[in-house]
């Protein structure tokens, strides 16, 4: 990727790919070059989408017509997104461009994907970015270098999908989306025109890492995938599906979730004649869908989104250590998408209610009162160390949990036979819950004048405070 930041380099100061001249640049896409040795290099350039007054490409660079013709479709899908949700006045103000990439250090590749290959680079004036460009030794470019032939051609049209991602991110605009910091654009008379992206920086969406973290935290993590959902199936272009719905199509930033590869999403839905056209498909369930009046299977993206997040995230991120008065209405919202019985509109809507019942501890009511066994200690807190362990913790030293009050905590230290006393700190999960801490010994206290701590009325009678 070193010789990506150089090539950038060579870029007209300051460039940027707006929006029309992206539609400028389609008949000469290339890619952003690769690793030394890697994909990347070679001539191109060339007229095949056959623009009018543009000169005829050498017989050298000739296309063949299958090539020819998914270039077209692809430079077709990519004017209708440039077109849409209000054209140029859409497209993302301001932003990185050639000059910062040309100045950005520490370039390191961080994985690479069918058609892509993404890198960490540090900025001049601070802070990091993800860089994407066309892998130009990747499946995609290597399965039509094999059906057709030409190399260059098929870089080109490999390149496609990475502008539609920027046009893309240039129009959708939601926290659950990866934002676009800018893009280089390189027309500086080398026979190539090279396009990188940079993104917001995240880290790679580790399953088996989420299912160790708490409940509330995995929660968060399906209600903003809920979210993202409701955004793209009312989004200005459309409703929008992730045509390859994977986890690993997410990442974490700040300890949020966001989708950041884009290049298969679709604004198209399924054309139909008759409802038997609707069938949506998966591998274990099918589900039959209404052929519209206009031709269009109804709600099939949304649909499609939605069962994905149910049989990729929700089964594996909602149920497991949830509050018991919880579990009804997550094995609701599990059902009900597991069998698309809900739409997009009706999940937020369970989702949403899960969480009010949550923060506001009305999911507590009718439990007996457990306070009254402890003693309660103001202005004082324990010292801080390592202690029993409960799953799952917000702390690897000890229990650290959420409670709604001292009273919940009072219950959860019952239900623990190591505890024997507890604090509830000032600090504060997303919902604004606090974290008390469970200790299975009296320790030494420490003056505090914002703290309390509560002792087992057992344990207090049997040992000196």
């Amino acid at each position: 990727m070193a010789a990506a930041a150089a090539a950038a380099g060579r870029a007209r100061r300051g460039a940027r790919l707006s929006a029309a001249a992206l539609l400028l640049a389609l008949p000469a896409l290339a890619l952003l070059a690769l690793p030394a040795g890697r994909g990347g290099g070679g001539g191109g350039g060339g007229n095949d989408e056959g623009q009018p007054g543009s000169p005829p490409p050498p017989p050298s660079l000739a296309l063949p017509p299958g090539l020819r013709e998914e270039l077209r479709q692809r430079r077709r899908d990519l004017r209708r997104l440039a077109a849409a949700g209000g054209g140029e006045a859409a497209a993302a103000a301001g932003g990185l461009g050639c000059g910062d990439l040309s100045l950005a250090t520490g370039v390191s590749v961080l994985g690479w994907g069918f058609t892509k290959v993404v890198a960490r680079a540090a900025l001049a004036g601070g802070g990091a970015v993800a860089l994407k460009s066309v892998h130009g030794a990747g499946r995609e470019v290597r399965q039509c270098v094999l059906r057709y032939g030409a190399p260059a051609g098929c870089r080109r049209l490999a390149a496609y999908k990475l502008l539609k991602e920027v046009t893309l991110l240039q129009r959708l605009r939601h926290p659950g989306i990866v934002q676009l910091h800018g893009q280089c654009y390189d027309n500086s008379g080398d026979p190539e025109i090279r396009v990188t992206a940079m993104l917001e920086l995240g880290s790679p969406l580790e399953m088996i890492q989420l299912l160790q973290t708490p409940w509330e935290e995995r929660f968060k993590i399906c209600l903003s995938l809920v979210k993202l959902l409701f955004y793209l199936a009312h989004s200005p272009l459309g409703s929008i599906v992730l045509l390859d719905f994977q986890p690993r199509q997410f990442v974490m930033v700040d300890g949020n979730l966001k989708v950041t590869d884009m290049d298969d999403a679709s604004t198209e839905e399924l054309s139909c004649k008759e409802d038997k056209d609707c069938t949506l498909d998966f591998p274990t369930k099918s589900f039959p869908l209404k052929c519209s009046a206009v031709g269009k299977c109804e709600g099939i993206n949304e649909k499609k989104n939605l069962f994905n997040a149910y049989r990729y995230f929700f089964t594996y991120l909602l149920p497991h250590s949830a509050p018991p008065a919880l579990r009804p209405f997550l094995g609701d919202i599990l059902n009900a998408t597991g069998d698309l019985r809900y739409g997009i509109n009706e999940t937020l809507k369970a989702f949403e209610k899960v969480l009010h019942l949550y923060k506001s501890g009305l999911y507590l009511q009718k439990r007996p009162l457990l306070l009254k066994d402890y003693i309660s200690l103001k202005g004082f807190r324990t010292v801080e160390g390592e202690d029993y362990k409960c799953w799952p913790s917000y702390s690897h030293l000890g229990c650290l949990l959420s409670v709604h009050s001292a009273e919940e905590a009072a219950a959860i230290c019952n239900s623990q036979s190591q505890c024997q006393s507890f604090i509830v700190t000032q600090r504060r999960t997303w919902t604004g819950r606090p974290l008390a801490s469970f200790q299975s010994s009296l320790t030494d206290l420490i003056p505090d004048a914002n703290a309390v701590v509560y002792i087992k009325r057992s344990t207090s009678s049997g040992e000196r405070l």
